[in-house]
């Protein structure tokens, strides 16, 4: 299964990984501050569970960004995945010991910094082929949403991506997506073809009679206007549904 681009050729990308975010900092006490520390990880790494290799690096950053820590907090922190502090609200960290309103906010600014340049590259690089290179693009952006986000991937000729637009915010169980606000921002940004996606909060990604009736009309209006709409993706937690890999349009 793959996306014909305008030119008729199968696009010719690549898959896109999250590149991990690559800091060179030392902690400024100095030399004994750093053996001290690492004796300390090394003394706990057995009942924290935590990756030798990701340890001290992690320690870095997290030292680099909140200053001297107590050693519960950090080491609770090493003891989560990057991508599981990256996920917790401002007011889980303030549960924290020795985490400040003003150093939560630090440390989530940082991370949200880091989501955006790594959504940029993505974006700049991915030319979309297949329900899976798209599906991949946005998967981790959509897939813990507690509400249905209607959303688009704008494409050009090539298939390469030219944005990522939220279109609606539902409920639940629905979201309300008019044919207008879809096709506006496609034209207002040039593009040849869009992507149509949701999310199910649910976890599960199978399409209802409401999804497929909705990717039908949007498929005529976007006929109506040379825009064409190549595939309709909803995400579940981990996994997705492509209406036009199951044959439904």
């Amino acid at each position: 299964m793959f996306y014909p681009n305008y030119e008729g050729r199968v696009g010719t990308g690549r898959k896109v990984s999250t590149e991990s975010m690559q800091l060179s900092l030392w902690d400024e006490k100095g030399e004994s501050s750093k053996k001290s520390l690492a004796k300390k990880l090394m003394e706990s790494k057995a009942i924290y569970n935590i990756e030798s290799n990701s340890m001290c690096d992690a320690s870095v950053i997290y030292i680099s960004l909140l200053g001297n820590l107590p050693d519960e907090t950090l080491l609770y922190l090493l003891s989560k995945k990057i991508t599981e502090v990256m996920q917790m609200s401002k007011e889980e960290l303030l549960e924290l010991k020795g985490i400040t309103p003003k150093l939560a906010s630090r440390l989530i600014s940082v991370f949200k910094v880091h989501e955006m340049l790594v959504q940029e590259r993505q974006e700049q690089r991915t030319i979309i082929q297949s329900p899976d290179d798209a599906a991949s693009l946005v998967m981790e952006k959509m897939r813990r949403l507690d509400r249905e986000h209607f959303k688009v991937l704008l494409l050009n000729t090539k298939n390469q991506v030219l944005s990522f637009e939220t279109i609606s915010v539902g409920t639940l169980n629905s979201s309300v997506v008019h044919p207008r606000e879809v096709f506006k921002v496609a034209i207002k940004k040039s593009a040849a073809s869009v992507i149509l996606l949701h999310n199910h909060p649910s976890g599960e990604p199978a399409p209802s009679r409401e999804d497929i009736s909705i990717t039908k009309r949007l498929i005529e209006c976007g006929e109506t206007l040379g825009i064409n709409v190549l595939d309709h993706i909803i995400i579940g937690d981990g996994k997705y549904a492509s209406l036009k890999e199951q044959g439904l349009i």
